[in-house]
């Protein structure tokens, strides 16, 4: 379990917006103005369930009260229900099925005992489920129908209300058995006693708005979608009184702002793009990268700065607070349409750029199309509703690359505050356990150079005296990475965390749940990661010292 400690120097160029993070209420995640500030922060696993087989665990959620840990097992469509009380040994306690209410299941939330599943229908385009669980028992109270693909869901701060994301994937565009349902995200009624009410906000209002939309940045770039089947919700963040959620629509590279008591989107926010090309931003875009300007190269590290633009396309986000102003937090993933018939965005530089690079852009652009430099670089062929960043002579002059390779803060007008810039990339250059941008199935060196690199995906935050600190998974090299994040425009790295062991051990983490010293079974904080890829979940101590 190794395990990397720096007081890494801030970033600096990381200038540039606020915000994070999500679900539950800050003080549901730890700490207060009441308990005592810590001087460090270190991880130890302490614990570990094995699923059996790859997809057993993904997204996780904790029960207080009962102590039972409720892990989604993909591989099954059902949800583990493991015992923490002992959190050194969890212990399976139990299965919920849901054969008889959908195909399986993408998400879990609680709420005082309350459990929320989020089902996804077969086929996966028609409406999905949200049930009712309860914690204790595993006895089913009531269920209702939602949007298509219901992935993420989160209960409002007062367990009033859950909010779930939509994603209405498409089957495939273009076939004649092609569906693309709407995204949407539905604002559930607990009603706890009684019957659930669904209401849903939905994005309808902006069809016809494509163009104006696009040239402000979002993309809208599915063929032949309107602007409600192209937006595809994937995660929610509350503010502290539920009355406002921010939904990242990942494809699209916006956030989604949504009045919660009227179950209307109020606006979208685009996010932009970063520039590869700053010192402190690059990336390493090559697995054939150990031979100079060559298209048979072997892998190497080499991270640095690149003439391309990595759009954020994020996964999850969070909320906090800093003395009284409100932050969110990406995970900057990146994704690609890439996954069913019809349509593939995603390409490499040299098979896209096949008159070459525009010179007038790209300095050395005869080189920096090769396979050792940019040749072998993940990139979309449709930037943004069917421009393919070429020049009249066919030549490239805009080269966009998925995901950001790190975390953002964003104020909540999604003006970018700080980015963590090419630090995870460089903080895992040397690790003991697992080769460098080595893939959650596979130790091969450099292998996601080219496409993503460590592919950050979950982020939670919690707060601890008055310090807040940031955890984010890196889904493909695997661990957790921990930065203080109490002066949002210089957040600052604390820690990280790798429990791989080369091509084994926890592999691929999915989903975080931060678990408070005062609900956490041992009484110390605990971050439990679902490891997708390897079917574990892992429990780990956050120990302070004071």
């Amino acid at each position: 379990m190794p395990f990397l400690d720096s007081a890494a120097p801030p970033t600096t160029l990381r200038t540039l917006g606020a915000a994070l993070l999500a679900a539950a209420v800050l003080t549901a995640c730890g700490g207060s103005d009441d308990e005592p500030t810590p001087r460090t922060l270190t991880m130890e696993k302490i614990g570990s369930y094995n699923g059996g087989k790859p997809g057993a665990a993904e997204i996780t959620a904790y029960d207080a009260a009962s102590k039972r840990l409720f892990v989604v097992n993909g591989a099954n469509g059902t949800v583990d229900v493991l015992d923490l009380s002992t959190p050194s040994s969890p212990k399976l306690a139990g299965t919920i099925s849901v054969a008889a209410l959908g195909a399986g299941v993408n998400s879990v939330a609680i709420h005082d005992g309350l459990v929320a599943l989020a089902i996804e229908a077969s086929p996966k385009t028609s409406p999905g489920t949200i049930a009712f669980y309860n914690a204790g028992d595993l006895k089913l109270v009531n269920s209702v129908k939602v949007g298509a693909q219901p992935d993420m869901l989160t209960f409002t701060p007062d367990g009033r209300s859950v909010l779930v994301a939509n994603e209405g994937e498409p089957n495939s565009y273009g076939l004649a058995d092609s569906i693309d349902p709407e995204g949407s995200v539905s604002v559930i009624t607990v009603n706890r006693g009684g019957t659930p009410t669904v209401a849903s906000a939905d994005f309808r209002a902006f069809n016809g708005q494509e163009a104006a939309l696009r040239a402000q940045g979002i993309r809208i770039y599915g063929p032949g979608a309107s602007a409600a089947q192209d937006f595809e919700p994937e995660y929610i963040a509350l503010s502290e009184d539920g009355r406002t959620a921010y939904v990242t629509l990942q494809e699209n590279n916006a956030v989604a702002i949504v009045d919660v008591a009227t179950a209307k989107v109020t606006s979208i926010k685009p996010l932009g793009t970063k520039n590869h090309n700053l010192a402190g931003m690059g990336l390493d875009a090559s697995d054939e990268d150990g031979v100079v300007n060559s298209n048979t190269g072997t892998p190497a590290v080499k991270i640095g700065p690149q003439p391309v633009k990595g759009m954020y396309l994020p996964d999850a986000i969070a909320r906090f607070t800093v003395d009284g102003t409100a932050y969110l937090i990406t995970a900057n993933e990146g994704d690609a349409r890439a996954d069913w018939p019809g349509f593939n965005e995603e390409t490499r530089v040299r098979a896209h750029c096949t008159a070459g690079l525009d010179p007038t852009v790209f300095g050395d652009a005869a080189n920096l199309i090769l396979d050792s430099n940019l040749g072998r670089l993940r990139i979309t062929a449709n930037p943004n509703g069917g421009s393919a960043g070429k020049n009249a002579a066919g030549q490239c002059n805009e080269l966009y690359t998925f995901g950001a390779r790190s975390f953002s803060i964003w104020d909540t007008n999604l003006v970018r505050v700080y980015d963590s810039g090419d630090e995870f990339e460089k903080n895992t250059q040397a690790l003991p356990n697992g080769r460098f941008n080595a893939s959650n199935d596979n130790n091969t060196l450099d292998s996601r150079s080219p496409a993503k690199g460590p592919e950050p995906e979950g982020v939670v935050v919690g707060r601890f005296g008055n310090k807040t600190y940031a955890f984010i998974g890196l889904e493909r090299v695997g661990g957790v990475m921990v930065y203080d994040v109490s002066k949002p425009s210089a957040a600052s790295f604390v820690t990280y965390l790798n429990t791989r062991s080369n091509d084994s051990g926890d592999l691929g983490p999915e989903g975080l749940a931060l678990i408070p010293a005062d609900k956490s079974p041992n009484n110390k904080p605990l971050l439990i990661v679902g490891n997708e890829v390897s079917g574990t979940t892992a429990i780990l101590q956050i120990n302070l010292g004071y």
